[in-house]
Formats: C-alpha cells, structure tokens, sequence
C-alpha cells in the first residue's frame, strides 16, 4: 500500500501482531508476581527452574556497548570563544588577585576587587583612587599590605620614564612598611626590572644597567628563600652581558690604535668581573695579543742582552697564561684553537683539559641560545641590548673585583722594567697580582707607556731625577758623575751621545762654558743675555747671515734716490701717473682704437 505522502504503509496484520505479542508479554509478568505473592510464609522463593521465563527485547545478544566515534563527538560539549575567554581572564585575575573568589561583602574587600578589575583593563587612575581611598579609609584593613603592592603594580604597568620613577618609589616605601613579608621579594625583584626594561645597547649610557646589577644583587642577597631567585639570577645574567660587552668593545678599540696599557686594564676587567660572558674566550685571547703586542715592542729597544731576555719572558708568561685559560677552562668554545694555534706559534705546550672542565665549559655553551629569524627581526626593531647568547647556567657574580685601571698597569710594567735592568732584583709580574711601583721613573727611563707602545704622560720638569741619582740609559751610554756631583750622558762608543747637561749654578761643563751669569756691568745696557753658554768664536762664512739692505732716512736730510721720488704738479702735490699703454699691442675703451691690419690681427 502507498500513502498519500509517497511512502509504503505497513498492512494492518503487522500492528495485530504486535499488539498479540505485548499482551502474552504483560500476561506472563503479572502471572509470574501473583506466583510470588501467593507463596506461603516460611517458605523460600522459587528455584530457577520453578521461575517463570520472561523474554528480553535487546539487539546487543549479550555484549557490551560503546559508543561510536560520532556519538563521542555529540555527547561532547564544545566551549564557545567567549567561554574560553573568560576562562583565561578568570585565572589570570587569580594570579593577580588571589582573593578574587573570596565571598565577602566588606567595604575595603569590595574597594580592592575593583580596583583588581579596573588595573587588569587599563584604567589605572581609576584603580589608583580606589586603592588609595582603601589605604586612608580603612587603616586596619587586612587589605593594607595588598592594596599597598597593588598601587605600586598600577604604575609599573602603566609604563614611561615617569611612571617608572613613580613605581620604584613606591616599591621603595613597600619594602620599608612590610620588610619581612612574602611580597618584600616581589617589590625588590620589581625594581631590577624597572632598571632592567630601560637597559640601552652596549654602546650608549650603561647607568641604567649599573643600577639593574645592583638592585639584583640586594635582592639574590636579602631573600635567597624567594621564589623568584632564578628568575632575578637569569636577568642579573643579561645584565652582565650587556656591560661584559660594552668593556670588550672598548678594549678593542684601544687595541686597534695600539694602547696596549689601556686595552689590557679593560680586557682584564671582563675577564674578572663577568666569567659567564659569550665572548670570554676572545677577550683571553685579545687579552693575550695585547702582552705580546708589548713583547715585541721590547725586542726593537736598544737594551742589554740580559735585560731584554728577562722583560720578555715576563710577557710572553702573561700571553701564555692567557691563552691556557682558553685552552683549558673554555675548551668548548669557538676559539679555542685559536688559542692552540697561538701556543704553538710561542714553542710553549699545549695543555689539556681534565673531563671535569670540558664538561662544565660543554654545559655552558650547551645552554646558550642561537640567532633566529626572530631575534634578529627584534634586534633591528628595537632599540634594547642584545642577550640571545646569555648563558642560562651558572651563578652570576654578586660582588665586583677591584677594577683593573691603565694606571696600575702602567706601574707594573714600570716595576718590570727597572727590575729587568737590575740583575740583582728579583723580576715582578706584570699580570693582575703584580705589585706596583714604589718610585717614580727615572727620567732617562722608558716610561710605562713607552714600553707599552702608548698611553703614558710626556716627560716635565718634574721628572728630572735628584742630584745623587743615577739612572739607567739606552745601550751603548751610561751615567758619569761630573765633579759637581751632576748625572751627565756619556758615551761608551763611537757614536755622539745626545741629552742635556744639567749643571748647578758655578760649576762648568766639558767645553769649559760656566753657567754662572756674568756679572752686571759687563753686559752693555739694552742687550738681552743668550740662555745657553756664551760662545765669542766668530761663525764660518758660509753660515753667516746676509746683510741688511741700506735704509733711507727722509727725516735726517738724506736725498731721496731719484727712483723712489714722487713726480709733483704745478701746485707741487704728488701727480697721477697714467701707466702706458702700446697700442700696437692693446687696445682700451679710453684710447684709441686700432685701425688697418692691425685691427684683424687678434694677436
């Protein structure tokens, strides 16, 4: 049969069929609970052979059902965006707001939840005026300390030089209120990154990252049970990698104009301040170059044989430690066979490093990153210092050695090169335990900068050594003393020795020239003294000076030569001469014109 809607109609049989089978199934449940009931009292229920059968309608024949992959997916209930959202706000306002959840209809509880709200969407004069009537209206509110660190978070996360400044006060005041609760970690924490986020590149001012230092140093000191330790650590971390870079780049600008004094004060000053810097193994190496740079200077001065060997194996040990450094403690790093090579090149062994130290030199530059695509993006956009290889291992360090400066290292290579010229004294190191001098230079003597190659003050009046003293010379010269008690150069060669002769009021030089003045009357009046010793040979001919040209005198009456009189008028004032003009040769506005041939010859 057909419907009327295009579909088959199930006969009329089907429906008595069903309707049959119901009945018997009903029948037979309401039999088998008479059954029950009917039993006697005492007796027990029915065995199951005695039990009525019932039929059960199932498809499953038995076996456990699952539900289909599909019906999974129906059952499941997928979050809307906005859901999903709210969610994420909800735990982020428990990470700011740990009492957000907390029930509670006081005023100050109701004042700091909407303040909370109102920092989370950016309206932070609003949160600041609801927390500050929080702080003065409810003095003895469990509130206080939260609301104080709130204030204080409104304005570090406001941002600007002026919000900044405002948030490390206030940090400032937290600490001092509250200095041993939980949060006193925070607040210090909070103003190493105020420092930290207005940290410039290397080569601009370096106050921000000086203060960045400091302020993470008090907090690694003051709460080292925080939380928040290697997070403070991590930052102190870049931190010193920004001024280790800035000391490098300056230390090798000294190096390429050749000041090796003021190159080795700045190397030396990142290799004992910053031992975690990415590039430690080329300033060692720098470092090393620098002493050998010295080294061969002192091979072209004219010293003793003896005096020589003993300043150069000096320096060549101070090269040779700094490559072995590399070579041993940085045995992962880039450079280091550079460092091999340069030992090599010196004839000095080349040592290896124990396991303990390849491991731990391995580690470091294991848990440096690499340059991305990214990072370098970021470093073109942004005006902030780059960090990307900072080691992310090992413990900064808290506390600065003493500095090494140009000046103290210009004093050990003094030491060394007066100990070098006396065979007796025992030969100082020129490194970062070398003792300094204790006397000034002589004034003969090479000063620091001279046997650095640059960087030493010239020579004053002041350097002129005592009247006793005697100070060492170049080779082939030494000191005599003159009868007068005097330190002269003399010669000991061939070659004419240069220098001055310092002599004291009476005494006379080897010329027999005395360099006392002579006596007042002797000297004609208007007459200015020479300064050197009076000399009364006449010069040679040939360096005798050319004579004056004869003066005229018109006040005197002398004539006038004729070829300087000036020609008078008839009125007797001087007359002005026309000059001459050839008018075969030239022609003027004022005279008259060629004519004929003349006029085409253009010549």
């Amino acid at each position: 049969m057909v419907s009327l809607f295009g579909k088959t109609a199930l006969p009329r049989s089907f429906f008595i069929r069903r309707g049959v089978a119901v009945a018997l199934l009903m029948g037979g449940i309401a039999a088998s609970a008479c059954a029950q009931q009917s039993l006697p009292p005492g007796t027990t229920s029915a065995t199951p052979d005695d039990q009525t059968p019932t039929a059960v309608l199932s498809n499953n024949s038995g076996k456990k059902t699952r539900k289909s992959t599909e019906e999974k997916k129906d059952d499941k209930v997928v979050k809307s965006k906005d859901t999903v959202k709210s969610e994420k706000a909800r735990k982020q306002q428990m990470k700011v707001n740990p009492l957000g959840d907390v029930k509670s209809s006081q005023p100050d509880k109701l004042l700091y939840d909407k303040a909370m709200v109102a920092i989370n969407k950016g309206r932070f004069e609003v949160a600041r005026l609801d927390l500050q009537t929080l702080l003065s209206t409810y003095p003895d509110s469990e509130y206080q300390m939260r609301s104080k660190l709130a204030f204080a978070d409104s304005w570090y996360r406001e941002g600007g030089s002026a919000a900044l400044a405002q948030a490390e006060t206030e940090y400032h005041d937290f600490i001092i209120f509250f200095p041993n609760a939980p949060e006193a970690a925070e607040a210090q924490m909070r103003i190493g990154d105020i420092y930290f986020k207005q940290m410039d590149r290397p080569d601009r001012d370096y106050t921000k990252g000086i203060h960045a230092q400091e302020e993470y140093r008090t907090m690694l000191a003051q709460y080292p049970d925080s939380s928040l330790i290697p997070e403070a650590k991590q930052h102190l971390r870049e931190v010193q990698e920004v001024l280790a870079q800035r000391e490098h780049s300056i230390g090798e600008f000294y190096a390429t104009h050749e000041n090796w004094v003021a190159s080795i004060a700045r190397l030396q000053t990142v290799v004992d301040s910053y031992p975690l810097y990415s590039h430690i193994d080329q300033v060692l190496i720098s470092l090393g170059d620098a002493y050998e740079a010295q080294s061969r200077f002192i091979r072209t001065l004219q010293l003793p044989e003896d005096a020589k060997a003993r300043l150069l194996r000096t320096y060549d040990d101070q090269a040779a430690a700094a490559y072995t450094r590399v070579a041993t403690q940085y045995a992962a790093s880039p450079h280091v066979e550079d460092a091999r090579d340069r030992l090599d090149a010196m004839n000095r062994p080349i040592p290896e490093p124990t396991p303990e130290q390849l491991a731990a030199s391995q580690a470091l530059e294991d848990s440096r990153q690499t340059y991305t695509l990214a990072n370098r993006a970021k470093g073109l956009i942004f005006r902030g210092p780059d960090t990307v290889q900072t080691a992310r291992i090992g413990d900064p360090t808290l506390s600065d050695p003493k500095a090494t400066v140009a000046p103290e290292v210009a004093r050990r290579s003094e030491a060394a090169y007066k100990a070098a010229l006396d065979p007796k004294a025992t030969m100082p190191a020129v490194g970062k335990n070398a003792p300094a001098a204790s006397e000034a230079p002589a004034a003969d003597a090479p000063a620091a900068g001279t046997t650095a190659g640059a960087g030493s003050a010239p020579a004053s009046l002041q350097d002129i050594p005592a009247t006793d003293s005697v100070a060492p010379t170049s080779a082939g010269s030494s000191f005599t003393d003159t009868p007068t008690g005097v330190a002269t150069p003399t010669s000991t060669g061939g070659s004419r020795s240069t220098g001055v002769t310092i002599l004291s009021p009476g005494a006379t030089d080897s010329t027999g020239n005395s360099s006392t003045p002579p006596p007042a009357g002797s000297v004609p009046a208007g007459t200015i003294s020479g300064v050197g010793p009076r000399s009364n040979t006449e010069l040679p001919a040939v360096e005798k000076a050319a004579d004056a040209p004869e003066t005229v005198n018109d006040v005197a009456g002398q004539k006038t030569p004729a070829g300087q009189a000036p020609v008078l008028d008839k009125n007797g004032k001087p007359k002005k001469v026309k000059p001459q003009i050839d008018k075969d040769e030239e022609s003027s506005s004022t005279q008259k014109k060629k004519k004929g041939l003349k006029k085409l010859n253009p010549f």
